[in-house]
């Protein structure tokens, strides 16, 4: 199947986004900016099932094939999250990416302790309200720094540019003026995410939840890295344990957490996000 895809930039580094399940190209409106600000051209996909893709059988095997059918060969950047990063994993030795980026890939989708369930996902789909609870945060979340597992702390200048603070001054510090403008941006930010959401899931084919249940005890976890790969995984991770992120390691990729994170890290944290994919962008 030929997805939808959207495209943005004019760059000539080429890089590919595979949203998760639920969502479709819109949850990257905040990545993509940072992308095309380094030179990318950005193509996101709507998988099959999702945003303005068409409808049809459900399987991880034809996800990758949609993958391989849409997509230009040898992007420079391929990132796929959940949904997204499992299609991309069985797509990646034919699609042949430079640098591939998993983030919390649900390479298992019964989750790392087996309990999880893909059909679980369609009460979503009938009260997104609780879509909306699942996907935030704590409140007592302390916040998400990215220092990632295995390499340095990432130096400030990987962080969006639209999000640096003013100078060095703690945030206590800084002019009433300026937390204000720092909490309407905010306050934007969360209106842009949640009504992302909203349109994404109206749109979502449910069915692919129902259909990928039967694939939740099927082990998808690539034998090895067949290219340059980075997974990032939120720290606790339903998907992605310390004993997988250990043995992912042996099997060549490069893993980095993000602590107190949700699922959705690019969503929920997105600084965090981005700041933990220094090197990799």
């Amino acid at each position: 199947m030929r997805l939808h895809t959207q495209e943005w930039g004019t760059g000539e580094r080429l890089a590919v986004l595979v949203h998760g399940i639920m969502a479709d190209h819109r949850t990257w409106h905040e990545l993509v900016p940072v992308l095309t600000d380094r030179g990318y051209r950005v193509l996101a996909v709507d998988l099959r099932g999702h945003g303005a893709s068409a409808r049809g059988a459900y399987a991880p095997q034809l996800f990758a094939e949609d993958l391989l059918e849409t997509l230009p060969r040898r992007p420079e950047l391929a990132l796929g999250h959940s949904l997204g990063a499992l299609a991309l994993a069985l797509a990646v030795e034919e699609l042949a990416p430079d640098r591939a980026v998993y983030s919390e890939p649900a390479w298992r989708l019964s989750g790392s302790q087996g309990t999880l369930d893909p059909a679980l996902f369609t009460l979503f789909k009938r009260s997104p309200r609780l879509l909306r609870s699942f996907s935030r945060p704590p409140e007592n979340a302390r916040p998400a720094a990215a220092p990632p597992a295995t390499s340095t702390t990432p130096p400030t200048d990987d962080r969006p540019r639209h999000n640096r603070p003013t100078g060095d001054r703690p945030t206590g510090d800084r002019p009433a003026a300026d937390r204000t403008t720092d909490a309407a941006q905010l306050s934007a930010r969360e209106t842009a995410r949640i009504a992302a959401e909203r349109q994404a899931l109206d749109s979502w084919d449910e069915n692919s939840a129902l259909a990928l249940s039967s694939y939740r005890l099927v082990d998808h976890t690539p034998k090895k890295a067949l290219v340059r790969s980075l997974v990032q995984a939120s720290d606790p991770s339903l998907l992605v344990s310390t004993e997988m992120r250990a043995e992912l390691v042996r099997r060549g990729f490069e893993v980095r957490t993000v602590p107190a994170a949700p699922h959705a890290i690019h969503r929920n944290h997105f600084d965090a996000f981005v700041t933990s994919l220094s090197g990799w962008l």
